[in-house]
């Protein structure tokens, strides 16, 4: 299998996701503006998982890129991580109808924590076919801060749901903000 071949299911899977959890919000049962807050919790929770998606597909886009060869690891890696994701919609729908409720909570950020561990598996597997830490894709991914320090907040985030969901939320949104700012390593290991 080919590089562009593993790309294209894969983008085949974010774009099934994104359009499954779509899906699951639900128009307001009235007619007014006051009916808009029945959705409003659905419709933040949306937002927040599109979001994430967002930041998983450009940054597997990027990963990508740097793939020399797909192996039998990478494949498995790889639909391990898109596993993970392609639950996004069912989470995303059981924590936004009850956005306060714990257990829903507990399990979008389960889910969030894998999803992420994934990736580092992915990346780890892609970064061993470089010669590791002292390739230019090492060097270019550096220490990376955002990788390690996002399991860790998910993993804070999960047990605090058990004392205050909303707390976990404030964490999920704190770590979705993180990664919003755009992460230019990849793109200039591809230019080294």
């Amino acid at each position: 299998m080919d590089r562009g071949r593993l790309e294209a299911f894969s983008d085949g899977v974010f774009a099934i996701v994104i359009t499954v959890m779509v899906l699951g919000l639900r128009p307001p049962a009235g007619t007014d503006w006051a009916a808009l807050k029945d959705v409003g919790g659905p419709f933040l929770v949306y937002v927040l998982s599109f979001i994430y998606l967002g930041i998983y597909w450009n940054n597997h886009h990027h990963l990508l890129k740097h793939l020399l060869r797909v192996t039998g690891s990478i494949m498995w890696a790889n639909l391990f991580l898109l596993f993970w994701l392609t639950l996004f919609p069912f989470v995303t729908e059981w924590w936004g109808q009850q956005p306060s409720a714990t257990v829903p909570t507990v399990v979008y950020g389960f889910v969030l924590l894998i999803a992420a561990m994934a990736y580092y598996l992915l990346q780890t597997l892609i970064l061993r076919q470089h010669g590791g830490p002292d390739s230019a894709l090492g060097r270019a991914l550096g220490r990376d801060w955002k990788g390690r320090l996002s399991p860790l907040l998910y993993a804070l985030a999960v047990l605090l749901a058990w004392v205050n969901p909303w707390l976990s939320a404030t964490l999920y949104v704190t770590v979705a903000l993180i990664w919003l700012i755009p992460d230019k390593r990849l793109e200039h290991a591809l230019n080294t």
